[in-house]
């Protein structure tokens, strides 16, 4: 039965979110109330906010599942493996997947979905609660390895660095430039940018 409730909780909550989406990219997150949301899922008002708190929940919690992802890396890293290098080696793993999240996906669904986010000041608003919490997160797990200063310093660094290349990798292809030729650019340009990151030798560990 267990199973059976989450099945039905799982299907309501992406009946949700799909209607919601598609509204909001037929005509603009700021012109659909969450009322016609909610009877376009065939849902009331109250059973929608169960599973969406607020309106951005609805759009953002494609990007929320990602939360935590950089310290999950870092702690999940290979044995030897320095955490920038997991951290680059993770980002350039999901340029290989078209992971949404890196930018580089030119399904015009997802290209649609990040000029929304982009251009609605209510939700890249919170994209940058969502940043700050991430920020958070790593310096947390880097605080592991060195002293809080250093961890809190290379982790708003390396945030700030995924940022810069997801976005400029969606405006490349929302310009109309062809896949092969961003997708070129997008490992290029995350290797020079994690190259530019200070070296960060994580500090002996008691045996």
């Amino acid at each position: 039965m267990t199973g059976l409730r989450e099945l039905q909780r799982r299907r309501v909550h992406d009946a949700i979110s799909t209607a919601a989406i598609s509204l909001f990219l037929e005509r603009g997150f700021d012109e659909v109330p969450v009322t016609e949301v909610a009877a376009a899922a065939g849902v009331s008002k109250p059973t929608l906010f169960k599973y969406f708190p607020t309106k951005e929940d609805l759009v953002l919690h494609r990007i929320a599942d990602h939360q935590g992802e950089a310290a999950r890396v870092v702690r999940g890293r290979e044995s030897g493996e320095l955490p920038l290098d997991a951290l680059r080696r993770h980002f350039l793993d999901g340029l290989a997947r078209r992971d949404p999240v890196t930018g580089l996906n030119d399904h015009p669904g997802v290209v649609a979905y990040h000029r929304m986010v982009f251009s609605t000041p209510s939700l890249a608003a919170r994209v940058l609660q969502y940043m700050s919490q991430d920020e958070r997160a790593l310096a947390e797990a880097l605080a592991e390895l060195a002293d809080d200063l250093t961890a809190e310093l290379v982790a708003g660094q390396v945030l700030a660095v995924q940022r810069v290349l997801a976005r400029r990798n969606w405006e490349l292809l929302a310009e109309g430039r062809p896949m092969a030729e961003v997708e070129r650019e997008a490992i290029r340009a995350a290797g020079r940018a994690f190259s530019l990151l200070p070296v960060f030798t994580p500090r002996e560990q008691p045996v």
